[in-house]
């Protein structure tokens, strides 16, 4: 019996996610309804911020690496003393060591030394920019209200400051091809971006996508294609060392009930679909590298969900293979 084993991905901290709605953003993409999307339509209260670390602290063991997030919003669009209501909150933690470090996602237009130095001096180490994409056509047929080049400085200032950059993308926008998205993780690669988070478009009701779709003027992919694109695309962040932190929306019930969802490839298991797409490719090259199909697969326990398949998928397509957990 064969038996080989490899990693698909690792997670390095544990994140305390705090949702931020996109209410000082002074843009409106066609495809954005932040609402829908994150949730919430107000800022939350700072009291709620505190409550929702402790009951984080209190669950995630003490050895692990740990991060705040302010995540859902546009976070340095917001005024300085807003900003800083938000990340004074999290400062005892930093103290304490506790928390390690602050993570934020945001626009790259928003981006200049006056908020990284006030982002750096409040223990931020980690800024992930809303790119999108990294086609000025397609940025533009979006309404996004920057270009390539903001996001290429922003992202060079931010290493500037020893921060760790994110570059945010999504698939499926108008105008976008696979051909297209392949040229985003180019650039997010050679803008030196650490991790990446990939979203498929969807059409959510009170957009102008939704009008689109209605006419007809736009067509999301299928959830089948936004599968394989975000394999290619995993495929190629792997190989060059950026982390992928997300493959998916966060599944909000607005989302899981349907009700605001018109079309698009949304699925609660997105990332399993994809990890799972990954995995049977490999399996197959292994099966025709041996020339037979009794494997037997050491898989880490953290993954053993992803190789076996969402739905017993890949056990099912390969019903002489053996998965076993690596111990």
């Amino acid at each position: 019996m064969g038996c080989f084993f490899f990693a698909l991905m690792s997670t390095a901290y544990r994140v305390i996610p705090v949702f931020m709605p996109m209410l000082a953003c002074p843009h409106r993409c066609v495809y954005c309804n932040q609402f829908v999307i994150s949730g919430q339509q107000k800022l939350p209260d700072i009291h709620d911020v505190v409550a929702l670390i402790e009951r984080n602290l209190a669950t995630i063991p003490s050895e692990c690496h740990k991060r705040v997030a302010f995540f859902g919003g546009s976070f340095t669009c917001l005024p300085m003393q807003v900003q800083n209501r938000y990340l004074e909150a999290v400062q005892p933690y930093l103290q304490s060591r506790r928390i390690e470090g602050i993570q934020l996602s945001t626009r790259p237009d928003y981006i200049d030394d006056d908020i990284l130095k006030n982002l750096k001096n409040k223990g931020v180490t980690l800024v992930e920019l809303g790119a999108q994409s990294l086609n000025d056509d397609i940025l533009q047929r979006c309404g996004r209200g920057h270009t390539v080049e903001d996001v290429h400085r922003a992202s060079a200032l931010i290493r500037r400051y020893d921060m760790e950059l994110g570059l945010q993308m999504m698939i499926g926008l108008p105008g976008d091809t696979l051909e297209t998205a392949m040229h985003t993780a180019e650039q997010i690669v050679a803008f030196g971006a650490n991790c990446t988070r990939i979203y498929p478009t969807l059409v959510v009701e009170g957009t102008a996508l939704a009008e689109d779709y209605r006419t007809g003027s736009y067509k999301p992919l299928s959830l089948e294609d936004a599968v394989e694109w975000c394999k290619e695309l995993y495929r190629y962040f792997m190989a060059h060392e950026v982390t992928v932190l997300r493959m998916g929306l966060h599944p909000t019930q607005d989302l899981r009930d349907g009700e605001h969802l018109l079309a698009g490839p949304f699925h609660v298991s997105f990332k399993e679909l994809v990890l799972t797409v990954l995995w049977r490719d490999r399996i197959r090259e292994r099966i025709v590298q041996e020339g037979r199909e009794d494997l037997t697969l050491s898989v880490p326990a953290s993954e053993i969900n992803y190789a076996v398949g969402y739905q017993s998928a890949n056990r099912i397509a390969f019903p002489k293979v053996r998965f076993e957990i690596q111990k």
